[in-house]
């Protein structure tokens, strides 16, 4: 039997993401629609614990769907990884009489609605992250402005890097997912693309690569470097030493969380965030929201959790090809 839902809290939690504020402005506003009581959790997890909670109505979320970042502000909490910390959390929840979270953030954050649904508390994950790293589901919120931005810049770089016939190594976010390092590779024409999940550490074949480049009459040359992989600086030295062609590198951290979020990650991510409440609104739990084959879909946080998602093989190919 469908939980009667009456209160319904909204979080932010781990990396921030252009367009979670549109997902919370959603969440906010169509479960005031359907006649439910809204509240947001301030520092994610960590706001949890430390009873950060506010009331929101529709005046809230005002003027706030253009803007990068998050309102509600996010953290990781090393607390809520513990039963004892997700214990006092589910107490937190009934004590401000919270019925259903949704929590708009990462596997980590999936992980913790998902010990939450376990203690009785409804929870509805979205996927909020710019690494495009969440198996269920073919869109996450932020990827899309942070790969434009990552795009933008590397356009501008690679300007310059013509001009003085350089060789650029140029780093962009993606610790454990090259899919940004991967999409602005076909994106800005790079020569070379250095991704968590394929890279063998041989620089060898960088450097005949570019040498081989300028036999052919190439005056620039553009190495994506994904943030996993890292070491951009000292890279630089290794090659320039080793061609003999000026190498500078470039990184471009943080900027890719900022923004105003594209048009695309403001619609994808009101979607979800109104899907989110619906589905906490109809006495769902223990879900996440997801877009694949152009649906907006929903899944188990258990089965989400379990997906693998891998590079696009024949994506990471055509890098190559295309570069010529």
């Amino acid at each position: 039997m469908a939980k009667n839902i009456e209160t319904i809290a909204v979080l932010t939690s781990g990396g921030d993401a252009p367009g979670m504020n549109a997902a919370i402005r959603a969440v906010v506003r169509q479960a005031l629609s359907r006649g439910k009581k809204v509240k947001g959790i301030k520092r994610g997890y960590a706001g949890l614990l430390q009873e950060e909670i506010i009331d929101l109505e529709a005046r809230s979320v005002s003027d706030i769907i253009q803007r990068g970042g998050t309102i509600l502000a996010t953290a990781r909490c090393k607390e809520f990884t513990t039963p004892e910390g997700q214990q006092q959390g589910a107490e937190i929840c009934r004590k401000h009489g919270i019925d259903g979270v949704v929590v708009i953030g990462g596997d980590g954050s999936f992980k913790g609605a998902q010990k939450l649904a376990s203690l009785g508390i409804n929870t509805i994950g979205i996927p909020g992250t710019i690494d495009l790293d969440i198996a269920c589901t073919e869109y996450t919120i932020g990827f899309d402005t942070a790969v434009n931005t990552a795009m933008d810049a590397i356009d501008k770089v690679r300007d310059t890097s013509t001009s003085h016939e350089r060789c650029s190594i140029i780093e962009v976010m993606g610790r454990g997912a090259g899919f940004i390092a991967l999409w602005c590779g076909i994106a800005n024409g790079a020569e070379d693309i250095l991704l968590p999940e394929k890279y063998d550490y041989d620089e060898q074949k960088l450097v005949n690569n570019i040498i081989n480049n300028r036999k052919r009459g190439k005056k620039h040359h553009i190495i994506i470097n994904a943030e996993g992989i890292g070491h951009s600086t000292s890279m630089a030295k290794r090659i320039e030493a080793a061609t003999g062609v000026e190498t500078r590198a470039t990184i471009l951290g943080h900027m890719q969380r900022g923004g105003s979020p594209t048009c695309k990650d403001r619609v994808y991510a009101s979607t979800m965030g109104a899907f989110a409440a619906d589905l906490l609104c109809d006495g769902k739990s223990n879900r996440v929201v997801g877009y694949r084959h152009g649906e907006f879909v929903d899944f188990d946080i258990d089965e989400a959790l379990s997906m693998e998602k891998a590079i696009s093989e024949y994506q990471f190919n055509i890098c190559e090809s295309l570069s010529k």
